[in-house]
């Protein structure tokens, strides 16, 4: 399945869905926020590996809500310049997916 930046993915493991910032066939980035800290917190799909998890840059300091930056992190994935995390993964847990509507 094809996602796009809005749609909404809820994990089995966590209460809160994601947003996807950004996504093409082989990933998907997204973001669901950190309330008590003020921030968020973010993972990749990796359809082809069937896996999610953050990317493996040490000091990754990318702000993902911003389009500019999430479209670079899609970038360097697909041109295989970073991968998601091998240490950090988890196999592709995905509950439910709520496709947001495109606009009219």
């Amino acid at each position: 399945m094809q996602l796009k930046k809005g749609d909404k993915i809820k994990f089995k493991r966590h209460k809160q869905r994601y947003t996807v910032v950004a996504a093409n066939k082989k990933f998907a980035i997204c973001t669901k926020p950190l309330n008590c800290k003020k921030t968020y917190i973010y993972t990749i799909i990796d359809f082809e590996k069937q896996i999610r998890g953050p990317e493996n840059l040490i000091f990754n300091c990318t702000d993902l809500r911003n389009d500019g930056e999430a479209r670079e992190m899609l970038v360097r994935l697909t041109r295989r310049k970073t991968e998601v995390s091998y240490r950090r993964n988890i196999e592709l847990d995905i509950e439910r997916i709520d496709v947001t509507s495109p606009p009219k």
